[in-house]
Formats: C-alpha cells, sequence, structure tokens
C-alpha cells in the first residue's frame, strides 16, 4: 500500500479520471439542450426538428439525437491539492493554519451516501467525477 504523501504533495496540480454519474436513456432536450418546438407541432415537441437534408441520405453524427446520457468516462484536468489529510490523526484534523479551531474533516452525521471519513483523504479545489463511493484515478498533470 503506497501512501497518498509518497505521490502527491499540497498546492500540486493533479488530473481526475473516473466515470461520471449515469442518468439511462434521455431524450435530445436533456441530452443535448435541443429547443423545445412550439404547442401546436404535430407528432411531439421535445424533438429536433430536422434530422437533415434529402441527399446525402444519412444522418449526420453532428445531429443531436436521443441515447445514453452519463456514465461516460471523463478526465478533469489541473484539480489544485488543498490539503492531504492523514488516517492516524483521528480528531481534529480539519484545522488550517488561517483557521485553529478544533474540527474534525467529517461533519456532524456524516457526509450523505458516504459516512464517516477514516482512512487518508485527499481535498481538491473544484468537482470530482461520479458518485459517491465510485473509484477515481489520481494521476500528475
Amino acid at each position: 500500500q503506497v501512501p497518498i504523501d509518497a505521490l502527491f504533495q499540497k498546492d500540486e496540480m493533479i488530473d481526475v479520471i473516473g466515470v461520471t454519474k449515469g442518468k439511462g436513456y434521455e431524450g435530445v432536450v436533456t441530452r443535448w439542450g435541443v429547443t423545445r418546438l412550439p404547442r401546436k407541432t404535430h407528432r411531439g415537441l421535445r424533438k429536433v426538428a430536422c434530422i437533415g437534408a434529402w441527399h446525402p441520405a444519412r444522418v449526420s453524427f453532428t445531429v443531436a439525437r436521443a441515447g445514453q446520457n452519463g456514465y461516460h468516462h471523463r478526465t478533469e484536468m489541473n484539480k489544485k491539492i488543498y490539503k492531504i489529510g492523514k488516517s492516524d490523526q483521528e480528531s481534529h484534523n480539519a484545522m488550517t493554519e488561517f483557521d485553529r479551531t478544533e474540527k474534525d474533516i467529517t461533519p456532524m452525521g456524516g457526509f450523505p451516501h458516504y459516512g464517516v471519513v477514516k482512512d487518508d483523504y485527499i481535498m481538491i479545489r473544484g468537482c470530482c467525477v461520479g458518485t459517491k463511493k465510485r473509484v477515481v484515478t489520481l494521476r500528475q498533470s
């Protein structure tokens, strides 16, 4: 087992690689943000009005279509590491040099759908791809 501080340091930039939250099969309005058609439109409102010309006699890949949304492999680049926490510091490990009040990294009652943080952790700037408890890969930028 490799400790996290052997690979990364504070204020370093990393990439986060993972699989996004799955949303299932969705239509073009939700999936691509296509404008809804007027109220009196025949055969549906939440569609693409024209999916292409007569010729070429096929649908271009650039036309918005319904299908799977989410559960895609994505890489988020250049995330700054704010803090690397150790598990051996059982309590009061959320103190910083600016805020010296004694507090824990886990909020009261634990994180929703996760629980209490018991192992080493890494705090990064911005969002992280995927759901709670989903495995992500961290690499140096």
